[in-house]
């Protein structure tokens, strides 16, 4: 794996705001300038005694870092935000390139491993997580992605292997990152197989193992969802209810729903609309 070349302090800020939802990247824009923008324009105190000249020269220090940091800030963060609409836009061309992999040809097993890893991301999101791509330093990086479902943090990592399996020390480690960081949860996406002890392993554990089978059906599924609500636009909610599946335990209209935990965490189920008052589910 090549060594990382050495990047400036601003460098790595813009890169992180990229990472960033681009609205939280502007806030947070806004939030320096409010923040600094005050304290650069308070007028220094004249010192009495020697004590107050040290309280004086720390106080001029402050200013002035606070006088480059009221434009220095907001100006990466909102670069940052800039780069984050482009990622999108790149993430969105990916995934449409994906969906129709026999007019444009870029496949899952065809693509690099950090289109790979935007193309999990944005997988995630139309599945109504949000997503901070934190990004492995190389195609066997660590965590991949932070996922946020409500109040619930899951982690992703994503392994682009077409040759050889995801073993179980893969697992494992993911498993120890998971219990280090609290999170909820956790996805090891990958565009091969599992082998059998990695899927033992995971039993029962709160990590979902997605092969490439699941996940390019996880892309089509909400690809021709996304087709059809565009499409039905003008359906009107009696019919929507019509299509949609009677409740097996109180014969009420169903809705897809998403589930937040267990082994299936992520994965699209119809539930019954009476929810929490009937518990009724049915597989989609």
């Amino acid at each position: 794996m090549a060594r990382r070349r050495r990047t400036s302090l601003i460098e790595d800020l813009i890169e992180i705001a990229s990472r960033l939802p681009w609205w939280v990247s502007l806030l947070i824009a806004l939030g320096s300038w409010l923040i600094l923008h005050p304290i650069a324009n308070t007028q220094p105190e004249v010192p009495k005694d020697l004590h107050q000249m040290g309280q004086s020269v720390a106080g001029q220090i402050i200013r002035t870092f606070a006088f480059f940091g009221q434009y220095v800030l907001p100006a990466v963060f909102v670069i940052g935000a800039i780069g984050s609409v482009l990622a999108r836009a790149e993430r969105k061309k990916l995934h449409a390139n994906v969906v129709n992999a026999r007019e444009s040809g870029q496949t899952i097993e065809g693509i690099s491993w950090r289109e790979f890893e935007l193309l999990v991301g944005e997988t995630f999101r139309r599945k109504g997580f949000t997503v901070i791509d934190r990004g492995g330093s190389g195609p066997d990086g660590g965590v991949d992605l932070v996922l946020h479902l409500g109040t619930d943090k899951y982690l992703a990592q994503c392994k682009q292997w077409k040759a050889i399996n995801v073993g179980v020390t893969v697992i494992r480690e993911f498993f120890g990152v998971m219990a280090a960081e609290g999170a909820a949860g956790g996805f090891v996406v990958t565009s091969g197989r599992y082998t059998s002890e990695a899927k033992e392993f995971a039993e029962g554990r709160n990590i979902q193992l997605v092969d490439g089978v699941l996940l390019k059906r996880w892309i089509s599924n909400h690809a021709a969802a996304s087709f059809n609500t565009s499409a039905s636009s003008n359906i009107s909610q009696e019919n929507i209810e019509a299509r949609a599946p009677r409740c097996p335990v109180c014969d009420s209209v169903m809705i897809i729903r998403t589930a937040k935990r267990g082994a299936y965490i992520g994965a699209d189920f119809w539930g019954c609309s009476e929810f929490p008052a009937c518990r009724g589910k049915r597989n989609i």
